[in-house]
């Protein structure tokens, strides 16, 4: 197999250097994605007026913490673990509030407090992390055998409704199972997981964004097209989700079923991989408008990598030929390497008929900085 290793250092070398300066501008901040300016934005700035789920509940607020972590891993330095801490410490302020979280609790507290006692042991970040998994947990329809997505009752009701971003948001059940030896978070994983691999997974290997379930009976009613081009279509940040967050219930479980299926999404995804490596919003999408989204390639990438880290030799290298070929798409035409722009990966959009397009997004980051460090073999996996 061809070795990426050079090229993948000399990437990360390039990430130490800017996330050295970043880091320090914004040790105080959670941030999401960058204005005009460049300059991050706050969403724990209490002095603007946010919803109650895009303030300091807003669903990617785990991941400037998770690349604090990885970058401690990388580095050794202390100061990532203390910048890291700062999310940790705030977050746990949304169980005060409450309202506003939802099925991310996931997203926003394994890069954070998982993360941190993996990493260090601390006592405290595995006592909020356990909160976390908790009231995740809390949120299974044992009718449906699923998660329910998001807390709306009234126009847009989804009391029956799941999506699959929430195979990534189970593995903080798989860590909370593993770490307290009580085996009803991994139950409610499993449960989960099995739902969307018979509701949500199409034979072709694409996938649903959102499935609607009747949350009295659980009988599935239809699907919804969600952040994707329309119903039927294949957003791709959600074929990550799906091809990333089965091969982690894999590494959870041994479920053999599980990494089939990430598989089976993998295969979609390299299919449709265009010569440019560019991955647009959708795979179904018209070809104009050309919207792209970068963060979805890189959480592509990284599930393309964890895949690779389960098969024989023979087959790795088919994953991860098509996860460099992704890595260096965004390494070398998608990426702000300058003190321009506090976020390093561009073209991220959040769903197809959403505006704006082609903005950055912190989560796209941690998930390009997290393959590169795959590719190097090196840190823990944090999910």
């Amino acid at each position: 197999m061809e070795d990426y290793s050079v090229w993948a250092e000399e990437i990360s070398e390039k990430i130490r250097e800017k996330i050295a300066w970043v880091s320090e501008k914004n040790r105080d901040k959670i941030p999401y994605t960058t204005d005009e300016n460049g300059d991050y934005d706050d969403r724990s700035d209490t002095s603007r007026t946010w919803n109650q789920d895009d303030g300091l509940n807003w669903w990617t607020n785990g991941f400037w913490s998770g690349i604090q972590w990885l970058l401690y891993q990388d580095t050794g330095e202390e100061k990532y673990a203390e910048i890291a801490r700062v999310s940790e410490r705030k977050l746990e302020k949304c169980f005060e509030a409450y309202f506003g979280l939802h099925h991310d609790v996931g997203f926003m507290f394994q890069p954070t407090a998982v993360a941190d006692y993996k990493l260090t042991g601390n006592p405290d970040a595995k006592r909020i992390a356990m909160h976390a998994a908790n009231l995740l947990a809390g949120r299974f329809n044992p009718a449906g055998n699923f998660i329910r997505a998001w807390n709306e009752v009234g126009e847009d009701d989804t009391r029956g409704w799941a999506i699959i971003d929430c195979m990534f948001n189970i593995s903080l059940l798989y860590w909370a199972s593993e770490e307290s030896g009580d085996p009803r978070f991994r139950q409610i994983a499993m449960r989960h997981a099995d739902t969307v691999l018979n509701s949500f997974l199409r034979p072709d290997g694409s996938v649903c964004h959102i499935v609607e379930f009747d949350p009295e009976t659980g009988e599935r009613l239809r699907s919804h097209g969600g952040q994707g081009y329309a119903r039927g279509s294949s957003w791709t940040r959600g074929q990550g989700w799906a091809l990333y967050g089965f091969a982690n219930s894999y590494t959870h479980t041994g479920k053999k079923e599980y990494l089939d299926a990430a598989k089976r999404c993998a295969h979609y995804c390299m299919a449709n991989l265009s010569e440019s490596g560019i991955i647009p919003v959708d795979f179904r999408q018209p070809k104009e408008p050309a919207w792209e989204d970068s963060c979805g390639a890189c959480v592509i990438a990284g599930g393309l990598l964890e895949v690779a880290g389960h098969v024989s030799e023979t087959e790795k290298e088919m994953y991860v030929r098509g996860a460099v070929k992704i890595l260096k798409a965004i390494a070398e035409t998608r990426a702000d390497w300058t003190k321009d722009c506090d976020a390093i990966v561009k073209n991220c959009s959040a769903a197809y008929h959403s505006t704006p397009h082609h903005t950055t997004m912190v989560y796209a980051d941690y998930f390009f900085i997290e393959a590169i460090c795959k590719l190097r073999g090196i840190g823990k996996l944090l999910w």
